[in-house]
């Protein structure tokens, strides 16, 4: 499962300039509703209080919107949260909004 999952990312990244287009594209409100439904329960278990640190903590995975983009793809498959392309896009809007501000 975790070859699939690096082999996803992967092919996720080689197709950046379609995905940094799609967060921005995002609607950062929508996001978060998305969100607090599907991620909170998860990152909790792992980080504690309301799962947030998760995006805080120095060793974050995603270091750009590509990468984000990517990590938000794979938690929805993960959980099966069962998004369309366009609620991965407003939930990696409201995580750029709120955390990373990556440009």
């Amino acid at each position: 499962m975790k070859a699939f999952l690096s082999s996803l990312s992967i092919a996720l990244l080689l197709a950046t300039p379609a995905i940094a287009e799609s967060i921005d594209k995002g609607d950062a409100k929508i996001g978060k509703t998305l969100h607090d439904k599907s991620c909170i329960a998860c990152h909790a278990s792992k980080f504690g209080d309301n799962g947030n640190k998760i995006y805080t903590r120095a060793d974050r995975k995603a270091t750009n919107k590509q990468q984000l983009t990517a990590r938000v793809k794979a938690c929805n498959n993960n959980v099966g949260a069962g998004w369309f392309p366009e609620e991965e896009a407003h939930v990696a809007a409201y995580l750029n909004t709120s955390f990373y501000n990556f440009k």
